[in-house]
């Protein structure tokens, strides 16, 4: 079997090295070029010398005239707006792209607007044409449109952990829609590469904080995607806080079960619901887990309780933003698009501790 090509435009970047890794161990695939803008020339293995021996392809320039362009798949691990002005030249010569932003996330240039603007973007999407034919790449809710589709939108860190952790209860009517609380902690590994003063060790070192308090991005692939599961529109109270942890995120679910519901009834629907979805592991009340548990896989791990007291169903879920959250899910999403086991370079436990 012919391997899949891939490229990686911003492999220089957390989501690029990220993607290498589990592409080396890939038994159907192959990383054939990394583009970047800063860098250039440079091995990539000279800037994770982790990759030394392993993968030692030298960064190109992504508007180098020479630049390789026969890619089967090519991976845009990017900021929002890079992929919505690339991506339409890739798509019409057959490469099929999954982006790592926002861009194509949102099926409507409304809807996109709003999000848009969240994150300060004021300009309309430069590729609204592609809107309705991307698949937002949650492979749990939608695996069956990301193998008909050549354009992927990445979802966001903490949306796959809170929508991996609600959607049985919404599916299955556990809980009240109205109820819903998201309180979401990620490592600092969440905003990326660049160096800022708010990541520098001295400030973030024994230091937590809450942020973009009612006003977060991923707010809008939350709700949309819980609406779609619900049938109904869904809102939810959502609080991120960056916590002195390199990777994972740990998100703490709340909601108001209906009458009658008990802990038997909750982790039925979940295990039901997750029955045939290779990474997503339901733990009942007995287990404490932990970020470590999932460090470094491409697992969500989903711990169910109920507090007798309040008759509130509580879930704990747990990610590593780099990989589910990121990296994971583009291959992932990578091998359902081309028909491959959904697990091909994925199945890892991870490391511990």
């Amino acid at each position: 079997m012919e391997k899949v090509k891939v490229g990686i435009i911003g492999a220089g970047g957390y989501g690029g090295c990220g993607a290498i890794e589990l592409l080396l161990g890939h038994p159907h695939a192959e990383v054939l070029a990394l583009f970047d803008k800063q860098d250039v020339g440079r091995p990539i293995s000279d800037l994770y010398p982790h990759l030394k021996g392993f993968c030692d392809l030298p960064i190109v320039d992504p508007d180098e005239p020479d630049r390789p362009d026969h890619f089967d798949v090519l991976f845009f691990a990017t900021p929002d707006g890079v992929g919505q002005k690339e991506a339409p030249a890739w798509l019409e010569k057959g490469t099929k792209v999954v982006d790592y932003s926002g861009d194509f996330r949102f099926n409507d240039p409304e809807t996109y607007k709003g999000y848009a603007a969240r994150i300060g973007r004021t300009e309309g999407h430069a590729s609204e044409d592609l809107l309705p034919g991307s698949v937002y790449g949650l492979a749990e809710l939608h695996r069956e449109e990301i193998a008909k589709t050549n354009l992927v939108g990445n979802p966001g860190c903490f949306a796959v952990s809170c929508i991996l952790g609600l959607a049985p209860a919404l599916k299955s009517g556990l809980i009240q829609k109205e109820s819903i609380v998201c309180d979401a902690k990620t490592g600092v590994s969440g905003a990326g590469k660049n160096p800022s003063p708010a990541f520098h060790y001295p400030a973030r070192y024994d230091a937590m904080n809450a942020y973009k308090i009612s006003g977060h991005q991923h707010v809008y692939e939350i709700e949309r995607e819980l609406g779609l599961v619900a049938g109904e529109e869904i809102k939810v109270t959502f609080t991120p806080h960056v916590v002195p942890l390199s990777r994972g995120i740990l998100s703490t679910i709340y909601g108001d079960l209906k009458q009658g519901m008990d802990i038997g009834d909750v982790e039925e629907a979940y295990r039901s619901f997750y029955q045939n979805k290779t990474f997503v592991r339901v733990f009942g009340p007995q287990t404490a887990l932990t970020t470590t548990d999932v460090r470094g896989s491409n697992f969500c791990n989903l711990s169910l309780n109920i507090d007798d007291r309040t008759g509130k169903l509580i879930v704990v879920s747990l990610i590593d933003n780099l990989v589910k959250g990121q990296a994971g899910s583009a291959v992932q999403n990578m091998n359902i698009m081309f028909g491959l086991e959904e697990g091909a370079g994925l199945f890892k436990s991870g490391q511990y501790p």
